[in-house]
């Protein structure tokens, strides 16, 4: 390979068509087995399978929810939930869809519509209420094994690796293994990847495994660097200079010898700026300004944007080699219950009276449980403009804006499903009082009282925390 080349790593999921895939239901959330979140049961084309609490009954081949990980699919026990039936819904696969039927006493809600029968296509929401939340996936039946990370480096199941990766999807694993490979490279790294998608914590994860680890990691945000300071902040300068009486000045570049200069959109400097690092990404020299001698930095230069490639000036953009694309959340749906467990987990930590608010026992999955699934289905099918970072704020707002024992959905954001949602109908035109007296002609039946408004429970749950209806 010519010293030209460039190495792209792209994170983001085959496409059906190149593989045998077939469609899962992942658990997404769970009233009495939270710490099965990630779980995964698939339903082969032209099969049927019996989603039920505990073994069911003979006769009938039970959806068998299991742990998926690189070559191993690690069946887990029988469901439970003192609101599932045993038999509670007949699913056959469809090839394109999944099909369902009712059969047990728990309602069962399609995208937050109330439906005895239906069908689950990739990305809809399958709930049980109160008791289950599932995300329809289409995967490999058995994902290929890492060629890179070994068993004894993988993460707990559905917790964070030792360096800040989460996420149980196919992507995310490929994440990892790739990772680890760019890590060990000695080449510079361009990590691409839509805003808020995590591209500083993959360029952390890069220099935390590679052989640089114990050197420090420098990092800046390129938007932030002064146009006409730009030389001083990136190479320092001498005492002195360029006023007497100046102490003398590192630079970032000094700072990362024998570490890693992490530069977060580097897309943000302009492209003459950008000329001023190519010697450095070619030789690690550079020279401090009002100093009359080269130097040489020994580094690795790791720098990210959300822009395009070609917005970068060429010769710079040829001297990162090694391309990391991160997937964003609409790639990797089945993980944003893991990243909320990761992100509660932050927000109790920084805040520990949140514990009481909203009595969170526990650690980890258990914490999840603090979330009304109403809200857990929202956020899985929602669309992000800044990924996880978005996701952290939508999670606090439903924190500060909640007023009931759960963290639930805020008002606002009601209807920010994915366009692909088929279950939340047309618009809502139902004011308080028609709320109020459906509740009523029904003794506080949400069901029957949605179906007299012609509403879905999903929408009629929206409407009671709009109105503020207990």
């Amino acid at each position: 390979m010519s010293d030209d080349a460039t190495i792209t790593i792209d994170h983001r999921p085959s496409r059906a068509g190149d593989v045998a895939t077939e469609l899962g239901l992942v658990i997404v959330w769970s009233s009495a087995q939270p710490e099965r979140v990630g779980e995964i049961g698939f339903v082969p084309r032209g099969a049927s399978r019996l989603l039920g609490r505990g073994e069911g009954p003979s006769g009938e081949t039970a959806l068998v929810f299991g742990r998926q990980r690189p070559g191993e699919l690690v069946p887990g026990e029988a469901l439970a939930g003192r609101g599932i039936s045993r038999r509670q819904l007949v699913l056959r696969g469809e090839g394109d869809h999944i099909g369902f039927e009712r059969v047990g006493r728990c309602p069962a809600l399609l995208n937050g519509r109330e439906l005895d029968t239906g069908r689950v296509a990739e990305g809809d929401v399958l709930a049980l209420t109160e008791q289950l939340v599932l995300l329809c996936v289409r995967r490999r039946l058995e994902l290929p094994p890492l060629r890179n990370l070994p068993p004894e480096r993988w993460p707990d199941f559905g917790r964070a690796d030792a360096t800040g990766l989460i996420g149980e999807s196919p992507a995310a694993w490929r994440m990892r293994d790739e990772v680890a490979l760019v890590a060990m490279t000695s080449a510079h790294v361009l990590v691409l990847g839509p805003s808020g998608a995590g591209k500083e914590v993959i360029a952390a994860a890069i220099h935390r495994l590679s052989p640089r680890q114990q050197a420090p990691l420098v990092s800046r945000n390129a938007a932030t660097l002064p146009e006409g300071l730009v030389d001083a902040e990136l190479f320092g300068h001498v005492a002195d200079y360029p006023q007497a009486g100046m102490a003398a000045r590192e630079g970032l570049i000094g700072e990362a010898d024998g570490g890693t200069l992490f530069l977060d959109e580097i897309g943000e400097l302009d492209a003459s700026l950008q000329a001023h690092l190519l010697r450095v990404l070619d030789q690690g020299e550079y020279q401090r300004l009002g100093d009359d001698r080269r130097r040489r930095a020994d580094l690795r230069v790791v720098a990210a944007t959300n822009r395009d490639v070609s917005e970068l000036k060429g010769d710079f953009a040829a001297r990162l080699k090694v391309r990391v694309t991160v997937p964003g959340l609409e790639e990797r749906r089945e993980d944003i219950p893991l990243l909320l467990i990761m992100l509660l987990e932050r927000a109790v930590r920084d805040t520990p009276q949140l514990r009481q608010t909203y009595a969170l026992e526990g650690e980890g999955p258990a914490l999840l449980t603090a979330l009304e699934p109403d809200f857990v289905s929202d956020l899985v099918r929602g669309s992000y403009a800044y990924h996880v970072r978005e996701l952290d704020r939508r999670l606090w707002e439903a924190i500060v804006g909640s007023v009931g024992p759960r963290i639930a959905l805020v008002a606002e954001h009601a209807g920010a499903s994915a366009s692909h949602d088929v279950g939340d109908g047309p618009a809502v035109d139902v004011d308080a009082d028609a709320v109020r007296a459906a509740l009523d002609a029904h003794e506080g039946n949400k069901t029957a009282a949605a179906a007299e408004l012609g509403l879905s429970r999903f929408q009629l749950y929206r409407l009671l925390k709009r109105f503020d209806i207990a």
